[in-house]
């Protein structure tokens, strides 16, 4: 889904809206014990934010009246600050300028790739890139996503260190990977994520993600444990206890009745309504808090045979346009990531450091939760997105097509 430039408020975002972005570095401001960093970070943010063709470090430097890219790049590099403590700030901002009172909004969790040449980066190794729909030489980068009735915006990030460079001491030297960082995989890294979200005050209605993280049992039970509502995506071979026997869920899918598929958006796109075919089903016993599991099949219009399946904890009472509503949400955080890459250069940087990785990273994210905001505010008045709330006293659901199974 392409994002909307059309939406920008202004080709500088700064200079229309000062009192803002500083209100802003107030608060992030703490975050560098030096006066000249603190400066610094904040001219690259704006940098970021500028009318600036390709946002490399000569280019925001020529856009900041600089002679050359040092400065950014002793930013980037040299300087004494932590990406984290931003990080922490982008989640306090972000949750108090676009959730309104009251409301929760949805968590996504993805990941994207950032094309590299060499062996030097931290993290690069040649592996699937979803960005470039092909195995590349690449970084990958997991991300956490707010959607809310205001807009969308990037919280979190952490690089995907593959196996190949555990044991390679000098390699990770030379890229300065912490001692201390080891292999985790990708849905290690969304939780840690999404612990420091609901650690921060978050409280989401819905968690999303795609089967890379819905597949993985231990991040389905990471959730279940906290009785955080989801929608995931799974593979088609995802099994389920249907009685006393596990069956896959193309299998189940397949034996769904006409009538039991009923044809809803999942949300607007860039051409109109995205409208499926929609069936769903409940499975297992309840958890400790009430909630039950659900299998939600989407099947295309034009072509039948093109299923996509989800997993999911809800009410019970939950209906089938709810759990359709919160899995058309996901969308939400490719939007944040072509917006990032085409308005505060997500995947313009030019470092190889591990740290380096993590403070560009930060500053692009803080620099587009800053946009997101400022859209919000100029948007205020107009039609509002809606998002889907979890349900609470839904009095029936739609579209069920199998009673629970009595096993987990």
């Amino acid at each position: 889904m392409k994002a909307d430039r059309s939406s920008s408020v202004t080709r500088d975002v700064v200079a229309s809206c000062p009192a803002a972005f500083d209100v802003l570095w107030e608060d992030v401001g703490r975050c560098f014990r030096r006066r000249d960093t603190r400066s610094q970070a904040k001219r690259y943010s704006r940098g970021l934010l500028g009318s600036v063709g390709r946002k490399n470090g000569w280019q925001v430097a020529e856009y900041l009246g600089d002679a050359g890219p040092y400065a950014v790049q002793h930013l980037l590099g040299r300087s004494n600050w932590q990406a984290d403590a931003v990080r922490d700030g982008i989640l306090r901002y972000s949750g108090a300028h676009l959730l309104t009172p009251g409301e929760r909004g949805v968590l996504i969790v993805d990941e994207t790739g950032f094309l590299k040449k060499g062996d030097k980066s931290a993290g690069v190794q040649r592996q699937y890139s979803g960005t470039a729909g092909r195995i590349e030489n690449c970084q990958i980068g997991v991300f956490l996503a707010l959607a809310c009735s205001k807009g969308h915006t990037l919280l979190d990030r952490e690089l995907y260190i593959p196996q190949s460079w555990r044991e390679d001491v000098a390699r990770r030297k030379e890229a300065s990977i912490p001692a201390g960082v080891t292999f985790s995989t990708k849905r290690r890294l969304a939780q840690k994520m999404l612990s420091r979200a609901f650690e921060s005050g978050f409280s989401p209605d819905w968690v999303l993600a795609d089967e890379v993280y819905g597949s993985d049992g231990k991040f389905r039970r990471f959730l279940d444990d906290l009785g955080q509502a989801y929608v995931l995506a799974v593979s088609s071979q995802q099994r389920l206890w249907v009685g006393f026997e596990q069956r896959r869920v193309d299998a189940i899918a397949r034996e769904i009745a006409s009538e039991n598929w009923l044809r809803i958006s999942a949300g607007d796109g860039m051409k109109g309504p995205r409208l499926y075919d929609w069936a769903s089903g409940k499975f297992g016993v309840p958890t400790e808090q009430g909630l039950v599991r659900w299998l939600l099949v989407r099947r295309s219009i034009k072509k039948p045979e093109e299923l996509a399946y989800y997993l999911c904890l809800a009410l019970a009472d939950a209906v089938l346009e709810d759990l359709v509503k919160a899995a058309g949400q996901r969308w939400s955080i490719e939007i944040c990531f072509e917006t990032a890459k085409q308005e505060t250069g997500l995947d313009e940087y030019e470092v190889r450091s591990w740290h380096g990785w993590y403070r560009h990273m930060t500053l692009s994210m803080l620099a587009l939760a800053f946009l997101s905001a400022i859209r919000a505010k100029a948007n205020n008045g107009r039609k509002k997105r809606t998002t889907t709330s979890c349900p609470r006293q839904n009095p029936k659901y739609g579209g069920c097509f199998s009673s629970s199974s009595g096993r987990r």
